[in-house]
């Protein structure tokens, strides 16, 4: 039998089958055997004694900023973010500037990435009234991860915010479009709150909960009249949930660590405008409603939101402050340390981060510890106590909602395509992160 280029040995599997003690085996960047591999030669072992070895986090929500807004993070430093927290995939979103709205722009972000991103990527593409006839095209193109549409919370051509425009852009195209769902006329009507107050605290009270189930109705309506899987952003609300609970024949559901780790009102007393994002951290009830959701089957991933801002940005007087916080790095070690304090399981974790992700968005070859799939793996120590320290953090944003927060589980190795890209938080090698692939789009 040929040799593997690497056996990692000796750690607990998170399979589809369940938690299994095995090796496994890498040959040509992908799992070749999962076993006792013990006496099979290979090029190099991993020894992986009381370590669980997981499926690398696909990240299918994160803002890197590049090109235009370098300042704040750009396709380097948000993918060795990325890594150094176990994720191994990235979907990144088109809000940059200029906007990801055509081929070429789509274009340019690819060629930025190569050898420069440590991890696997694809770009979504904006939805603009300007573009709605391109974007089955769009969607196919290689590196493309679909279409995204702002129903609230963006500016200028990006945003889709009346049922007309929306429901034009739901017929052109077959593959699922993820979709930020906050209804954009009332929150005009009700910014004047937020002005008024000049509180951070008062964020969730101008971006309201019928602010989402307003935009999630009128999405959901938009979907079953077009036929169109829509897949619904960084849900927020006990009242959404019920929505979508009802809907499971057009859509999936995202949550964010951020939402289920932080309520109001103390995030906004503790953390001021670092605690604004959107849609809005809300109180405890949501909060329970979220990882109810969890429990039930309603959420199908767990994605970071990673959208940073420099401090100087968040520091402004609140409204003028910009939303968004960093998430891709702490996106896996905040969710193990709510598995350690046993509100999930680690396989209903890995549901989260990697076959459910795999499984709705159809990529080739990631999400799972299988046979044939790419060796895209991340090493956790579950038992590890620490803290979330600035000097971990590679995002040039510098800061995180979690800075000084002692958890319990860590990650150890990072690995894609079987090759290890951080190990004990050291970037390792030179950047060999490519474009996915999508199933769909190779069908079609």
């Amino acid at each position: 039998m040929q040799p593997f280029d690497l056996v990692i040995r000796g750690g607990k599997l998170v399979t589809p089958a369940g938690i299994v003690a095995a090796d496994l085996g890498v040959r040509a960047g992908k799992i070749a055997a999962i076993g006792a591999l013990h006496a099979e030669p290979a090029a190099s072992v991993l020894e992986a004694e009381g370590l669980h070895v997981l499926p690398g986090v696909i990240d299918s929500q994160v803002h890197f900023r590049e090109p235009g807004l370098e300042h704040k993070e750009d396709l380097a430093t948000g993918s060795d973010a990325a890594v150094l927290g176990g994720v191994t995939t990235v979907f990144e979103m088109p809000n940059t500037n200029p906007n990801t709205i055509s081929a070429a722009a789509l274009a340019d972000k690819l060629d930025r990435a190569a050898g420069r991103m440590r991890c696997d990527h694809a770009f979504y593409v904006g939805a603009t009234a300007e573009n709605i006839e391109a974007l089955p095209e769009l969607e196919r193109l290689a590196g493309s991860a679909g279409i995204k549409i702002f129903m609230g919370s963006s500016t200028g051509s990006l945003l889709v915010e009346d049922d007309a425009s929306l429901e034009r852009v739901l017929r052109a195209g077959f593959r699922r479009v993820a979709v930020h769902a906050e209804d954009e006329p009332r929150l005009r009507e009700r910014k004047a709150l937020a002005e008024a107050s000049g509180d951070p605290v008062s964020h969730p009270h101008w971006r309201d909960v019928e602010a989402a189930v307003r935009a999630v109705r009128r999405l959901l309506n938009g979907a079953r009249t077009c036929g169109r899987r829509v897949h619904v952003l960084h849900i927020t609300s006990a009242e959404e949930m019920e929505l979508l609970a009802e809907a499971r024949d057009v859509a999936t559901v995202e949550v964010t660590p951020h939402h289920l780790t932080m309520h109001a009102p103390d995030c906004y007393e503790r953390l001021g405008t670092r605690a604004q994002m959107n849609p809005p951290v809300r109180d405890a009830r949501h909060q329970a409603a979220l990882w109810k959701a969890i429990q039930e089957g309603v959420v199908d991933v767990l994605g970071s939101d990673h959208a940073p801002h420099t401090l100087e940005e968040k520091n402004k007087p609140y409204p003028s402050s910009p939303s968004g916080m960093t998430g891709v790095q702490t996106l896996l070690p905040v969710m193990l340390d709510h598995v350690a304090k046993g509100r999930l399981s680690l396989e209903r974790l890995v549901d989260l981060t990697g076959h459910g992700p795999q499984r709705i968005f159809q990529l080739v070859g990631k999400g799972r510890i299988m046979r044939g799939y790419d060796a895209d793996l991340v090493l956790v120590d579950l038992q590890a106590r620490w803290r979330i320290n600035t000097s971990w953090l590679a995002s040039r944003a510098g800061w995180s909602p979690y800075e000084d927060m002692e958890i319990t589980g860590r990650p150890v190795s990072t690995l894609l395509r079987g090759a290890v890209v951080a190990q004990d938080g050291e970037l390792i090698g030179k950047p060999v992160g490519r474009p996915v692939r999508f199933m769909e789009t190779l069908a079609a």
